[in-house]
Order: C-alpha cells, then sequence, then structure tokens
C-alpha cells in the first residue's frame, strides 16, 4: 500500500525579484517617515474682501486678506529676526497689436520684527524697493501692536490704495491692474536667505489681475469693507480674473 506523502511546500517568493522583503519594508518606513516630518506648507491667503475704485482723480485699490504664518516662520520672528511682506500693483494700457504698455506702478514694503524686551510687535511701511537687503530701504512710517495677530491684520489689509492717477490713464483705451502680496525672502541677510533656499513653508504668495471699469459719471462713495469679510461692490468695483 503506498503512503500518503504531501507535497512540500513552495518556499514564498515576492514578486520583486531581486529585492529583499526586509529592504523594502524599511524604504516604505522612511516614507513614512519622511511624510510625517515634512514641514507645513503654507497656503495662499484668502481674499476676504476687494474692491477697485475708479474717481476722476484716480484708481483706488482696497483688499483685505486672510493671512496665517507656518510654524518655521513664526519662529524666525520670534527669534529677532524681521520679514518683509511686499504690495505690488501695476497697471497696464491693453494694446492688441503688442505686449501691454505699463503705465503705473506701485509697491509698499512692510517689514515686521518682533521686540524680545518689549514684548511687541514694530510694524514699519517703506513705498520703495532696494536693491539688497531690507533694513536699507526708507521707512516713513512705524506702527507698534501688542499681538502677532493685530500686526498680521494690519499687514494684509489695504485700504483706498491709489496705484494710478488720472495723467497716468489720459491716454484713454482699456486698463487692467496686476496686483500681488508676497513674502520676500530677497529682502533679508543673504545667510538666512540660503538657509530658507527651497523651502516651500516659506511661500506667501497671491497675485489677481483685474480689469479697470471705464470713470463713471459721478463719484460714488466707496463702500467701506465689511465686518462680515463679504465683497464689497459697487458700480465702479472691477471684477478679478
Amino acid at each position: 500500500m503506498p503512503g500518503w506523502t504531501s507535497a512540500r511546500p513552495e518556499p514564498v517568493r515576492d514578486h520583486a525579484v531581486g529585492v529583499p522583503v526586509w529592504l523594502r519594508w524599511l524604504a516604505l518606513g522612511l516614507l513614512w517617515w519622511a511624510l510625517g516630518a515634512a514641514p507645513a506648507l503654507a497656503r495662499e491667503p484668502e481674499l476676504q474682501q476687494f474692491q477697485l475704485r475708479r474717481t476722476a482723480d484716480a484708481v483706488q485699490l482696497t483688499v483685505r486678506l486672510g493671512l496665517e504664518l507656518t510654524p518655521a516662520v513664526e519662529d524666525v520672528l520670534h527669534r529677532g529676526v524681521p520679514l518683509y511682506f511686499v504690495w505690488q500693483a501695476e497697471v497696464f494700457r491693453e494694446r492688441w497689436y503688442w505686449t501691454n504698455k505699463r503705465v503705473s506702478r506701485a509697491t509698499r514694503v512692510l517689514r515686521l520684527a518682533y521686540q524680545p524686551l518689549t514684548r511687541r510687535w514694530r510694524l514699519s511701511v517703506s513705498n520703495e524697493v532696494g536693491g539688497g537687503a531690507g533694513a536699507s530701504l526708507p521707512y516713513a512710517l512705524h506702527q507698534n501692536h501688542d499681538s502677532l495677530e493685530t500686526a498680521l491684520a494690519s499687514i494684509s489689509r489695504m485700504t483706498h490704495w491709489t496705484v494710478a492717477n488720472s495723467v497716468q490713464l489720459a491716454d484713454g483705451g482699456s486698463h487692467l491692474v496686476e496686483w500681488r502680496f508676497r513674502l520676500d525672502p530677497s529682502l533679508l541677510p543673504r545667510p538666512f536667505q540660503l538657509g530658507i533656499a527651497n523651502q516651500e513653508d516659506w511661500v506667501i504668495d497671491i497675485r489677481r489681475e483685474v480689469e479697470i471699469p471705464a470713470p463713471s459719471a459721478h463719484d460714488p462713495k466707496a463702500t467701506e469693507p465689511g465686518e462680515d469679510g463679504g465683497e464689497a461692490a459697487d458700480e465702479s468695483s472691477g471684477a478679478p480674473r
């Protein structure tokens, strides 16, 4: 009577030929760790309020953003390193036969620094952009804030900002304004620029392109930003693209 024999179990083979199982588990573990330790990415600031007003004398821009900083950026501020935020607006006359012609440019640099002795936040404002570090800029206005939240609220709000005057728009035609708000690491001292190069949690940037409405027959009163964060609208308001 023949004896019963069981077939020898086949060894479990890995589909990844030539790659040990332990090495693949190690790679997955390292990937999980890297994803967990990845820095928080800065989001584009939320556009909470927008208004573009054109009067007989000028074009004025009102913008309010919801600005939040990542922990890495806040840590640098608490260590006494100032940061520089830049508002920039350029007005172009549209030309179908060539590239648009820039007729106006406005810039505002805001320097935010923490003062450990007084535990207050100092905000300095300049209307110029230098070629080097932001410390060399001429600052015409200084404000002190008791908290970082109030300082950021002041930085992220621009009210009735004149971006062009009537003389610059006297040539007629259609015009548009390109405005931008960003954190500018290039104004930091050189050693800090190298230390934060290619770090995405330092990217704070928002930009919009808006058509400038035609001048109206009367000068309506501009609507102030509402407390509810809604978008102000009147007959002279443009629409962001």
